[in-house]
């Protein structure tokens, strides 16, 4: 039984418990029933039941201690018994001495019953029946306050129930006693999850991997690296979208700055590198966990309860400086934090819905999840995911995978007989819940265009609209594999950089560089002669002024020359055949000045960057096709 529903329905207890008369006249049931409620203010519920029980056996028609009884058997879990005792006090409203108070006490119960039931139209009907029978001084109350709010909740929701079908993962997958808080690599293919052994002081949490086959079928779980998991307890984790860092929990470890900390491993050369501390900026002396990182890193929510929060525990948020700083964490706020608690936080991989569980917000009882987009920026107003993605279980972590098609979630099975076990589900993710546009993920290799060497340059995918970076992964040093993920939508440009080469730049939509699959990208180490195409430099139809959309490319020259400070480069322009070569010409070097006077802008010496204009001189392809003509107007970079 979850401590916090004991204290909330102690506290009905009390509420209803402050009357001087009763509906029997038996003094000596009364007895028993008030040595059950005092019983029942130092939490000796067994025998307050007995003491109720009791009273019952005395006095058949003793309303108020069916309410009591009730109460108990509900905090305890033992819903059916409640429902049997609440059912025969119930029987017994016809007598003389029944009054309204306990047609409302009664009702009240059933009320919160059938909440705990999962029986939202029984709970709504029994509310509105006798809501109309409570005492003024108990609807100034913050418990009626509370349900009236759930209840203005169900009439949203009742009949707008979804359609989902729940699949237990099959074997070798949930062979542990307890495993939750499952997360995936973009590509589908590798999961992560907590493993531990029991529910004993001496069960330890460790974090266990499995990979799938295309054909569907899991790998045993093994633990996630030597480097990772320790003697102490390492979960509740978070990978990026290409699977190279990992953010996970650590509790009691010698470097801890509080309970549980968060901690940070790089995967280098397809090796997990050993984990650290993630310092003061993001830990605290309070319990820090449930990390989720942004698709590509760049960002770490997390559930805290350290002061300065809005309640028990808040999300928070940092920002990657570089690999080895973050910003000092932040709350996310009051649009999604509660005075109650809003925990295990999900960036789904558009960077633009924030999934998380929270009993502060309208739901079906206990944690619920819920979902908040991100719209210029800021944080929309929570919404429920609705049933029986919630019910009046706790529903505390969800994960959705970056094809929208399968949501994994953890399930909490107990038995009288039998120890809780924790075990991973899926089902099929709702059409009507938007995640806004599709997102395409693919993979690919970099490597050395003269050796074929992999090489471990950054990749960063840009919107060209406001230069803003969507996702920035990095290849694998040992491999040259990287994951990438493009928005359907986003008019946006890819970069492939790293210190020594000249940048690979793609025009995404125009090289239909989304829908290659094995990406193979050849970098050009700096030398004198080599030469790359100056992509997503934009002027307007027949001029030579740039356009805002060219700033991205630009910033990246910039970059390039600054790190490469005895590099000097020659801007080209060219242009397709249409209109005669002496305004092709003119108008090609007028482009290319305008690039050069970009550079200069920026402090670069005009020796530094030199212009020439070749027209329609030089065609990439024959300009016989609209698409062929617009290859051939570019700008190309050239290494002196």
């Amino acid at each position: 039984m979850r401590p916090v529903l004991a204290i909330f329905l102690f506290f009905l207890t009390l509420s209803f418990a402050n009357a001087q008369s009763y509906s029997i006249v038996d003094g000596r049931a009364i007895k028993m029933y008030q040595e059950g409620e005092a019983l029942t203010l130092i939490r000796n519920y067994d025998e307050a039941i007995e003491k109720y029980q009791n009273a019952i056996k005395r006095e058949a028609s003793f309303l108020e201690a069916y309410v009591k009884l009730a109460q108990l058997q509900i905090t305890q879990g033992k819903l059916e018994d409640a429902e049997n005792t609440a059912s025969v006090g119930k029987g017994k409203l016809g007598g003389k001495n029944a009054s309204n108070k306990n047609r409302a006490d009664i009702g009240w119960v059933f009320t919160n019953l059938y909440l705990k039931q999962g029986k939202f139209q029984e709970a709504f009907n029994e509310f509105v029946t006798v809501d109309p029978l409570f005492e003024e001084s108990f609807r100034q109350s913050h418990y009626y306050s509370e349900m009236k709010a759930q209840m203005d909740f169900l009439t949203t929701q009742l009949g707008n129930f979804k359609q989902i079908e729940k699949e237990r993962l099959p074997e070798p997958l949930n062979e542990f006693q307890l495993q939750y808080f499952p997360v995936l690599t973009a590509d589908g293919e590798q999961m992560l999850f907590t493993k531990r052994d029991g529910i004993g002081n001496n069960d330890k949490e460790d974090i266990y991997m499995a990979y799938v086959s295309p054909e569907g079928a899991w790998s045993k779980p093994q633990s996630v690296a030597q480097a990772i998991n320790s003697p102490y307890n390492e979960g509740t984790c978070s990978i990026t979208a290409d699977g190279n860092i990992l953010i996970y929990t650590s509790c009691d470890a010698p470097d801890s700055e509080g309970s549980c900390d968060l901690y940070i491993a790089y995967k280098v050369n397809g090796m997990w590198q050993r984990p650290k501390n993630m310092g003061k900026n993001v830990n605290s002396r309070s319990w820090d966990s449930q990390p989720s990182l942004s698709a590509d890193g760049r960002v770490l929510f997390f559930s805290s309860n350290r002061k300065g929060g809005y309640g028990g525990n808040d999300i928070w948020y940092t920002v990657m400086q570089n690999e080895a700083t973050w910003s000092e964490a932040k709350n996310l706020g009051p649009i999604v934090n509660t005075p109650k608690d809003e925990i295990s936080p999900f960036m789904f991989f558009n960077n633009e819905i924030l999934f998380f569980s929270s009993n502060g917000h309208p739901g079906f009882g206990g944690m619920d999840i819920q979902l908040s987009k991100v719209i210029d920026g800021e944080f929309t107003k929570p919404t429920n995911l609705g049933f029986p993605i919630n019910d009046q279980l706790d529903q505390v972590a969800l994960f959705i995978t970056a094809q929208k098609d399968y949501a994994y979630f953890t399930e909490l099975t107990t038995s009288e007989n039998e120890n809780d076990r924790s075990l991973l589900y899926r089902f099929k993710f709702p059409d009507e819940i938007s995640l806004g546009e599709n997102l395409t993920v693919t993979e690919g290799k970099v490597f050395n265009s003269k050796t074929g060497e992999p090489i471990d340059a950054t990749l960063s995918l840009v919107s060209l609209a406001n230069d803003s970076t969507l996702y920035q992964f990095k290849a694998d040093g040992k491999t040259g594999a990287f994951t990438m993920l493009y928005p359907e939508k986003a008019i946006s440009g890819l970069y492939v950089e790293k210190k020594g080469f000249l940048p690979k730049i793609y025009n995404v939509d125009r090289d239909n560089v989304k829908n290659v699959k094995d990406l193979k990208v050849e970098l050009i180490p700096v030398a004198s002669g080599e030469e790359f195409i100056f992509e997503n430099v934009f002027f307007e139809f027949d001029e030579y002024q740039l356009r805002s959309e060219s700033i991205s490319s630009l910033s990246r020259l910039v970059k390039f020359l600054a790190e490469n400070p005895n590099v000097n480069i020659l801007i080209t322009g060219h242009t397709d055949n249409v209109g005669s070569a002496i305004y092709n010409q003119k108008l090609s070097l007028d482009r290319a000045k305008s690039v050069q006077e970009y550079m200069t802008s920026h402090g670069f010496h005009h020796g530094r960057v030199l212009v020439e204009g070749k027209g329609d001189n030089e065609p990439m392809v024959p300009n016989t096709t609209v698409q062929n003509q617009a290859l051939n107007r570019r700008i190309t970079i050239k290494i002196l």
